[in-house]
């Protein structure tokens, strides 16, 4: 697991490898990840927006930008936490994400953004 704080918002990070799957005549390696969001500053604040950077060992970047996590955009109190589950597909058995939240402070309306810290993806099987 990794974990990073940024502006007193915790976000740690565990990851499972899935399996490989074949998809379009290519073998495809499914990863899975948890994410908890934990709120340790004292404002109420709300996730807007996600940007995710998706590497794989073959140098293939993936940019992925959307709205919210997960269909949801959370609202986490001082003290609350909220914790998701997704995954991704590589072309690889290894690879890496990294990418940030954007928030906003109910007390203060500003806009920030939220490191979620590098993680790595990677088969059991293809570890010496």
């Amino acid at each position: 697991m990794v974990s990073q704080v940024t502006r007193g918002i915790k976000i740690s990070v565990s990851t499972s490898f899935e399996g490989t799957y074949f998809k379009n005549y290519k073998i495809q390696f499914a990863f899975s990840y948890e994410i908890t969001i934990e709120n340790h500053g004292k404002d109420s604040v709300q996730l807007n927006t996600r940007h995710w950077e998706i590497f794989d060992s073959l140098n293939d970047m993936e940019i992925v930008d959307g709205e919210g996590v997960i269909g949801k955009k959370p609202v986490l109190k001082p003290g609350e936490k909220h914790t998701y589950s997704s995954g991704c597909l590589l072309a690889s058995p290894f690879g890496a994400m990294r990418g940030y939240f954007s928030m906003v402070n109910f007390t203060t309306t500003r806009t920030f953004k939220v490191i979620v810290p590098t993680f790595r993806l990677s088969a059991p099987y293809a570890l010496n």
